[in-house]
Order: structure tokens, then sequence, then C-alpha cells
């Protein structure tokens, strides 16, 4: 999978087009980078920039942005109604796909390091923090650009990059590193904003006042629940302590969660809750939301914001939203995702689907996004177009797959040497697992292999990453071919031309022998997924599970004679050496694996 990054810098300009067009084509001239959306606020003087790419190409990006907002942009001159504390107010590097947390921290510090560079002084927060009171934008941002002289000046405040020193032009950047904020809508079958209010604080992590009484239907005419002297009310159940001490035991004891944090992040000090209102807890953490009115779609809305997908899932708070609907008396008819959204969200959400539905999660990775896109009802107020809507999707990796059967077939009869074996061994190796995946995604549907549905689950999820991984080697054999033809067309008149000739060649075979290589691995591991298909699959299809046994079999031994062919040219005996053993060894195994499936085939067949 390639790597891809998300970054979303704000920028203190929202008014001056000329400006923004500026940035934005700065971010546009880096190859590579993909602009996705750019959204000026007139009234908050603010513009809000997304762009992804590779994570080199974002850096530079993101860059180029700070440098020229600091050179179009006069934080002395600029009023809005939007927090801000400089130029490029803030800038987020944020995981899409391929890449980690730590590679982003690593990212926004490298960025902050060339920002500080320009004379800028440069905060981290979110992940990248140097410390836990950097961790919080709005703790970062305190006192704003009209205070950051007077925060410039407290040694504990130093920035993490740049100079100490008020820059009155360009204020303060604060770059950072956080998870994927996905803007999700859940739809009611409503006009109603109450309704969506209501739904919207019961789900989202800062809840609601606790209330008795006549909650039904609207939860906000209840009583208010307060502290009292002697009467600490949980906000999780119905548990009534006798001391703030009490219920924050009982809060740990019983909800596993810390009193004094929770009230803390609600500017609740312990000692002054006497009198305040109780907090209901939310259903979910890392949930943002309330409900307003679109009169565009002519029904009421739960706005939300899911600040780390990885732990509160789309698909999470919209069954939860269905429940509270239900619960009165109305329905919810779809959602909406506002933007974009990573693959990995789409996909854990189309496998919860599928596994609610007790079908196999092991399908090609369209057909499990589209089955989340049709769960989630993601198209019933405005079209859902998979390619631009989801970040990081897999693609075919190379022009060869991406041709029809028929004009791939004629493009390896044609007078070329590649695409040849190399590139049909995979394909071979690949359609040997594909059809270990059908055996086993028809299997699982039958309600009389009900108990062995996680085994066929697994199989075919395995399966069709083998596929996958066959499918890349298809075009990445005729590269690897490609790469000794070069070599061999380079010029050797000279004793130094002649030296790299021989160099660039002994790399080239090297490279053309280890593709074919992992190719004979992955058939062989296509083979014994058509073996355990044949086990545990349905017998109806045990034929399936041979033909894909003996496309497999044809694969491993279509790339070992690629690989032992490019052999012959490698002078590495050790490589030569290591490599022909477990050449030998692949082979070995292959056969009898499929020696093992043919039996499962004529024990059926007969």
């Amino acid at each position: 999978m390639s790597k891809l990054v998300e970054c979303v810098p704000n920028f203190s300009e929202g008014r001056d087009a000329t400006v923004i067009r500026s940035i934005s084509a700065e971010i546009e001239a880096v190859s590579g980078v993909t602009l996705l959306d750019v959204d000026p606020g007139e009234d908050t003087n603010r513009t809000v920039i997304t762009f992804v790419g590779p994570p080199e190409a974002v850096v530079e990006a993101a860059f180029r942005a700070g440098k020229r907002a600091a050179e179009t942009i006069d934080m002395t001159k600029h009023h809005g109604s939007h927090a801000r504390m400089g130029a490029m107010d803030v800038c987020p590097f944020v995981p899409v796909a391929g890449v980690t947390m730590a590679d982003c921290v690593a990212l926004a510090r490298e960025c902050g390091r060339r920002i500080g560079d320009l004379g800028i002084p440069v905060y981290l927060y979110e992940h990248a923090a140097t410390s836990p009171s950097r961790k919080n934008l709005a703790a970062v941002r305190a006192g704003e650009y009209e205070g950051l002289a007077n925060r410039l000046a407290q040694p504990e405040w130093r920035p993490d990059f740049g100079p100490a020193r008020h820059n009155p032009l360009t204020g303060a950047y604060i770059i950072g590193a956080r998870e994927f904020l996905i803007a999700y809508n859940v739809n009611l079958a409503t006009t109603d904003k109450r309704y969506a209010d209501d739904i919207a604080y019961t789900l989202r992590e800062r809840g609601r006042h606790k209330r008795s009484g006549n909650v039904v239907p609207f939860y906000y005419k209840g009583a208010v629940v307060v502290f009292g002297e002697d009467r600490f009310p949980c906000g999780a159940c119905d548990h009534v302590a006798k001391s703030w001490d009490a219920l924050a035991t009982h809060y740990l004891d019983a909800h596993d969660r810390d009193l004094a944090a929770r009230y803390a992040a609600l500017d609740y000090p312990a000692e002054t809750v006497t009198g305040k209102p109780v907090y209901a807890d939310g259903r979910f953490s890392h949930v943002k939301a309330v409900g307003w009115v679109v009169d565009k779609y002519r029904r009421a809305q739960i706005s939300i914001n899911l600040t780390d997908f990885k732990v509160t899932p789309a698909h999470a708070v919209l069954e939860a939203a269905r429940e509270e609907a239900a619960l009165r008396g109305i329905a919810v008819t779809g959602s909406e995702i506002v933007g974009v959204v990573p693959f990995d969200a789409m996909l854990e959400s189309g496998r919860y689907y599928l596994r609610r539905m007790r079908k196999s999660t092991g399908l090609p990775l369209g057909d499990v996004i589209e089955t989340a896109v049709q769960a989630m009802g993601l198209r019933d107020v405005a079209p859902f177009e998979t390619e631009k809507k989801v970040l990081g999707l897999p693609r075919p990796a190379g022009d060869l797959v991406r041709k029809t059967v028929g004009e791939f077939v004629d493009e390896v009869s044609r007078d070329t040497p590649a695409p040849g074996g190399g590139s049909i061994a995979a394909l071979s190796g690949s359609i040997g697992a594909a059809l270990a995946a059908m055996v086993a995604n028809l299997t699982a549907g039958k309600a009389e292999f009900a108990g062995r549905y996680e085994e066929l689950d697994a199989l075919a999820a395995r399966a069709q990453g083998v596929k996958d991984l066959l499918l890349a080697a298809v075009d990445a054999d005729t590269q690897a071919f490609n790469g000794v033809m070069d070599a061999l067309r380079m010029p050797k008149d000279t004793p130094d031309q002649k030296s790299a000739r021989s160099q660039a060649l002994q790399s080239g075979y090297r490279h053309a022998t280890e593709v074919p290589l992992q190719t004979a691995r992955q058939c062989r591991a296509a083979l014994e997924l058509c073996l355990l298909a044949a086990r545990c699959g349905n017998d109806v299809m045990i034929t399936d599970a041979g033909v894909g046994a003996l496309v497999a079999l044809a694969g491993v031994k279509g790339a070992a004679y690629n690989a032992r062919i490019n052999l012959k040219s490698i002078k590495d005996p050790e490589f030569v050496e290591r490599v022909g053993a477990e050449i030998a060894q692949l082979l070995d195994e292959s056969r009898s694996i499929a020696d093992l499936v043919e039996r499962e085939v004529e024990r059926v067949v007969g």
C-alpha cells in the first residue's frame, strides 16, 4: 500500500482571494500532492486547506504554504472571530494509509524545524507535543496573537523551534500530528431539531446534564440533577454516594473512569461541584455532536465529528443513533460523510456489517467498501463517489492488471519478451488464491456451515490478501525484466562504462530473481489455501479448489523457472546457493500440497 498523509493547515486570511490563491498555488506546485479543498471563511477571516500526498511531498507543501503565508499575511492587521496565533495558525499532519502516528510526529517536527529556521516561533501540539502542557491546542493558543509577546517571554513557553521573540508580522505557528477527523452526519426522518439535539447529546463524549422525571420524548424537559452537600449522584448510573471521594471510588470501580478527570474536562473542580449539575456520561469517547436542521435536505441531522475513528468508528455511532432514534419513535434514514474518509475507516465499517450479516469479509476490497456505503446509507442525501471520497483506496499497481482479459492475452502474444512467463506465473497464482476465496465465501453463506463461519471468514480474507500480492507481481515481474534490458543497453566502450554496466546487470539479475522467488512463495501460500478450501469448504465446490491448486502449482513452477534462469547470470555464489535451495524446497512442498488437494477432489468426484 502506498504511503498517504493528510495535512489540514489553517491560515489567518479568509477574505483576500489573491492571498488565498497564492498559498494554494504553493501547495499545488509540489509534485505528488493533491489539493482536496480550500474553504475560506469571511466572518472568521480564516481559510482551511486540505491536501494529501506521500510524506515527503506533504512536508514540502506545508513548508512552502507556511512560508508564503508569512510573506503575504500581516498579523498586525488581522481581525476575525476565530481563535488564532499566527499567519499559518495551525497545521496538523494526519496518517491516512501506510503511515503511523509516529511517522506523522516526525513529519510535524521536520516541518516545524524548517519553519523555525525562517525566524518564526513554532509550537508543537497533540501527538507531536514535547510536554503534556502543550498537547491541547487550546492550551497552546491561550492568549492568542495578542498575548503572544508575553507568552514568549515565559521560560516554560519557549517555542519548540524558532526564536523566543515576538514576530509581529507572522505571529507563531502551531504544528502537530493528530488522528483523522471524520465529519459525519446522521440523517433523521424529521424536521424537528429537538430530536437531533437530544440524540446528539446522548452520543457525544461531553454528555449532558443528568435529568429526572419527564424526560420522554425530550430529555431536556426533565429536572436537572445537582450535587448536594451529602448527595453525589453518579452520571453513568443510578448510584448515589454520600461524598465526592465515595463517588470517585464507585466511578472507578463500576465504570473504570476517573471522576476528577471527567469533571476537570467540564471545568468543574472537585471542590466547587456542590449545587452544580451532574453530568450524564455520553455513550462514546472521541465524539463531538450537535443537532441541526438542513433546509436543503428537509430533515434534521446529527452533526458529528469523530476525532479518533480507530477508537470510535462511524458505524458504532450510527448504530447507536439508530437505537436512540427508535426509542423516540423516529427513524434514521441514512448518513453522510462531509469531505473525505480514510480507507481503513470504511474498510472496518464494511467488515462490521458483513460480519453482522454472517457473510464473509474476504471479498474484494471494493465490495467491502460498497457494503459499508449501502449499510450506512451514505447515498441518502448526496452522491457518494468512492474514488473521490475514500482516501488511500488501493488501486491496481500497474498497467497490465488494469487491462481486460483479452487485452492482456493480446499483449502477451506480441513480439516483445515482456510480459512473459513470470507475469503469467503470478497471474496463475492469483487465480488460484481467488478460487480459494470463492469457495470459502460461498460456503460461509450456507446455514449448515454456520458453526465454521470464523474459520471460513479468515480463510477468505487470507486468500484475498495473497491474490492482491500476486496481482501486483504481474506488473512487478515485467518491470524487473525491463530493468535487466536497460542494463544491457548501457554503454561499454570504456573500463568505467564496463564496470558500471556490470554492476547494473548484477543488480538487475538479482532483482529479476527475487521477484519471481517472491511470486513462488505466494503461489505456495495460494496452494495451502486451496487445500484448506478443499477440506473445510462445501463439497459441491471442491473442483473449484482443485482447479485453484492446479493453477497455483503452475505458478510455483513457472516462477521457479524464471528465478533459476536468472540465477545463472549472478556471480554471488552464496546468493545462488541460498536461493537455489529455497526454490527446490518450494517445489517439493508445493507438489506435496497439490497431491493432497487432488486426493480431496478424488474423494468427492470418485
